[in-house]
């Protein structure tokens, strides 16, 4: 058995959800609603405050989908009730952030400043020219928008410059030396 897969899933207080046909799971709560198409094969049933998900097989397909269905559901009720955020720090001299309404204008030692429109559902907050902190109830969303973010400059291995996230350790290389 599936050690995730077979945990239930606690249905905090103010949050509600609906499974429809199809395994459609709409899940309100008090920052927002998310719904997911998750695997047919998946049974999701709800028990006294709680969801389970089951496997028809042990099938090696069906043994995968069972804890990946379950930590779908579980990161859907964990983003309404507490919401996801991440990180972003920019290193390196002259590069900066600002906010202009919903767009995160980036001076990262292009010749143009580098434009990014907050998508639907997300928000990007600064604090200070040098601290980005994207948050939103969708983790994958959080998650996709700051690894976009990274990569329009990622950290460079011999000063450090770039941004990167938070609470990720760059790999330091020893630069030239030169000759005597």
């Amino acid at each position: 058995m599936s050690r995730i897969g077979r945990m239930p899933i606690a249905i905090p207080a103010g949050v509600t959800v609906t499974i429809a046909e199809d395994n459609k799971v709409t899940v309100k709560g008090p920052k927002g609603t998310l719904e997911r198409v998750l695997p047919a094969e998946m049974t999701i049933k709800e028990e006294d405050g709680h969801i389970v998900v089951t496997r028809p097989s042990d099938l090696k397909k069906m043994k995968s989908l069972h804890g990946l269905t379950r930590t779908l559901i579980a990161n859907m009720i964990h983003g309404v009730t507490e919401g996801y955020e991440k990180v972003l720090e920019v290193n390196g001299v002259g590069y900066r952030a600002a906010k202009q309404g919903k767009k995160l204008v980036l001076n990262l030692g292009y010749s143009h400043p580098v434009e990014m429109e907050d998508p639907e559902g997300i928000e990007t907050v600064l604090d200070g020219q040098n601290k980005i902190t994207v948050k939103g109830i969708s983790k994958e969303k959080v998650g996709q928008y700051a690894a976009e973010i990274r990569d329009k400059r990622r950290p460079e291995p011999y000063k450090g410059k770039g941004i990167k996230y938070a609470d990720e350790v760059i790999r330091r290389k020893v630069g030239k030396t030169g000759k005597k």
